[in-house]
This record gives structure tokens, sequence and C-alpha cells, in this order.
């Protein structure tokens, strides 16, 4: 379709435009090709980012790499003591934390409310008993304490309170989930575990983006042990940090191929995502595509006009130069090259921009939204393919003005006749 000769003709008068051209006109292009870079990958990244943003606190706060649960018909880890001495032992293991979990009702009001049918004070949450040396080792838990406290190894009846949990912390009320009012740090409460009850006092309130943490009840696993009558020590799931490096679907396997499998469930972190967590994310990042789209669209129809402009205001030199025996082909050509020229440039200064600076500073600073700490996801393959589609699109846009204007009447051109 199109010769070499025309290829280099129009290679050359592309470059006597752009060297002719304003260089508040080149600026200008370049800036927009820029912008609409960023959108394509910044928009998309950042949204993806809010659900990354999500899983990594999951992981780093809750399951860790693996998580080890209890099967379906059990309560419980069964030999759970074996197990964590195992891991323990394992060179691939840089630390594992035990908990109990027990379901409970949380009760303020039990002093002072007078009549049985009064409404009740109550929220329902999980309890969970934790080593507070180890956990805080594993997952940081004392750095999102809001109020009071954090829990110390020889704390009795003294509890961690989720802010979910507290009509003051919480983000509203929802239905079926009772909220805890004017309970605050030093206030007593009532904790229900089944037949169990127990007068605890609030320690400190503990907030955090992961849902699991803020609604939950913590306390010793020593006295929840006790409460529960856990005498064997058997835990209710146990979260593994891996040291750096390490493989986490290798080293699952690992326990599975041991007698592990037979008395606790094994799941990598992202086994463990909740589906509707991974359905998010394939959203977000469809509406960072359609968002992105609109940007594309924009700057192709930006980079059209500014090509249909110059293409026409410069009709009787392109009227001259077919008059002189210049193939038309060759004139379209140099347009492309020109759209090219503003593509290429303005994605290589977006890659500078994104990588020497966006991605990294993000990664330091992460967005801070209510339910997730975001960053931007931008992986160097995505990035290309953007990149792709920014330039293709903006040579199309280039070559149909410029074939607009080159197909009409040379003498036309050349007179500027309509």
């Amino acid at each position: 379709m199109f010769s070499l000769q025309n290829i280099r003709i129009g290679f050359y008068l592309a470059i006597r435009q752009l060297r002719r051209s304003s260089l508040w006109t080149t600026a200008l292009i370049v800036s927009v090709m820029l912008l609409t870079f960023l959108n394509l990958v910044v928009v998309t990244g950042i949204l993806v980012g809010l659900v990354i943003g999500i899983n990594n606190a999951y992981r780093t706060q809750y399951t860790g790499d693996v998580i080890i649960s209890s099967l379906e018909t059990k309560n419980y880890v069964e030999n759970s003591p074996s197990i964590i001495t195992l891991l323990r032992s394992m060179p691939q293991v840089e630390i594992a934390t035990p908990r109990y979990i027990t379901a409970g009702i949380v009760e303020a009001d039990y002093k002072t409310r007078t009549g049985e049918n009064d409404k009740t004070d109550t929220a329902s949450a999980q309890v969970a008993g934790i080593d507070p040396v180890v956990e805080n080792s594993f997952s940081n838990l004392s750095s999102f304490i809001i109020d009071g406290e954090y829990l110390s190894p020889n704390d009795y009846d003294q509890v961690l309170v989720g802010s979910q949990l507290l009509k003051q912390y919480s983000f509203g009320e929802q239905p079926g989930l009772g909220l805890l009012d004017n309970v605050s740090v030093g206030d007593k409460v009532r904790l229900t575990m089944g037949d169990i009850e127990r007068e605890v006092t609030v320690k400190g309130v503990l907030d955090s983006k992961v849902a699991e943490l803020s609604l939950r009840v913590y306390m010793t696993d020593k006295q929840l042990r006790g409460l529960i009558g856990r005498t064997d020590h058997n835990v209710s799931e146990i979260a593994v940090k891996l040291k750096s490096g390490t493989d986490p679907i290798a080293f699952r396997d690992l326990l599975l191929r041991s007698d592990i499998a037979r008395f606790a469930k094994v799941q990598t972190f992202e086994e463990s995502i909740p589906q509707g967590v991974a359905d998010i994310t394939s959203t977000f990042a469809m509406l960072g595509n359609m968002i992105s789209s609109v940007g594309l669209v924009v700057a192709s129809i930006t980079i059209f006009i500014v090509i249909f402009i110059n293409a026409l205001t410069r009709r009787k030199f392109i009227g001259i130069l077919k008059g002189i025996g210049i193939d038309g082909r060759a004139i379209e050509i140099s347009y492309m090259f020109q759209s090219l020229f503003y593509a290429v440039v303005g994605s290589a200064i977006g890659l500078l921009v994104l990588y020497g600076f966006l991605v990294p500073f993000i990664a330091a600073h992460p967005i801070d939204f209510p339910f997730s700490d975001g960053i931007l996801v931008a992986p160097v393959p995505g990035t290309m393919i953007r990149i792709g589609l920014l330039v293709l699109a903006t040579i199309i846009a280039g070559y149909i003005p410029a074939r607009m204007i080159v197909k009409k009447n040379t003498l036309d051109s050349i007179l500027g006749r309509n």
C-alpha cells in the first residue's frame, strides 16, 4: 500500500513540518498525549490498587501467606499443639500465630436495664483468644489501637473491642448487626459465650480496615482457653507468615502431603480471599478501562482536529507538492509520522512520570481510602498494551484528516478553491 520511497519522503516531510511548527503547539499536543497516557494507566491502576490494598492488608494483618483452619465438620484444628510445633520448626516459616475463635455476645447495659422487655444494648461478635506478643509480631496489631492500650500477656478480664462493634466508630447501623452504644475504654461489658458469662473491662479499641479484625473482641488466649474449656489446646486457626522468597503454593502442598491435611484445611492467602473481593477487582478493572477509553477517544479527536486544521491551512502547500509530483500517499504518511511523534514523546514522558515518581511515591504513601490503603497497580505488560492502543489511535486520527485534504483536486488546493 505504501512504498518504501513514499515512506522515506513522508518521513522527511514530517521532520520538516515538526521543525517549523510552533513550539507551544507541539508542547500542547504532547501534553495531551501525556495526560491521555496517564489517564489510560493511572485510573485503572488506582481502582485495581484499591482492591489490592484490601488484599495486602488481609494478608499482612489476618491470614498471612498460608492459613490453617478447622475442617467443615469441626470447630477447631485437631492435633493443634503438634502442628504448631512442626510449623515453628520449619525453615520456611517466619512466624505462626495460633488463635482461639468462638462466637459471643457483648452486652453493655446489663447493669442498668430495668425491664425484661427493654431493648438490649448488645452486639454479636467473634471472640478471639490470642497470644498478644506473637500476634503483634505477626500483624502489628498494637498499631491499630485508636483508644486505650494493647493487651499484655498477663491481662485478665480485659479485652480489645473492634471499632465496628461500637456505634461511635462504625460506618453506621447495618441490618442484622447490633452496635454497642456509649461504650468506651475502661467500661465494663458482659461477654456471653454459650452458657458462659464473664464481666470484662474494655482495655482498648481496635480499628483496622480489615473487617474481620474490626468485628472481633480480643482477649488473651490463656483466659479464653480456660473459659471455653479447651484444655486440649486445639486452636481454631493458625496464620503463617513465610520467609521472603518462599512460595506459598509450594509450602501449602508440602503441608498437604503431611498428616496436617487429615486434621485441618490448608489454604494460601489467595485461596482464602472471599470470592466477592475477586469479583470487585474484576469490576474495578472494567470500570477503569471504560473510563480510560473515554480519554483515548478524546485524545484521538484532539489529534484529528489539530491535524485537520494543520492540513487545511496548508492546502496550498499540499497542492504544490502534488503538482510537482509528490505522491499523495507520501503526504498522508508525513502526517501519520507527526501523529506518531506526538504519541511516542507523550508516552515516553508518561513512563518517566509513572515509574519514576507516581508508582514509588504512592507505594510509600498509600492513598487513604475509608476501607483500604490504595496503591497504584501498573504492570509493565499492561502499560505497554495501553501505549500501543494510544499510538494506534493517534496514527489513525492523524491519517484520516490528512487523507481528506490530500484527495481534493490538486488545482483547487493550489488556488484555494473549495
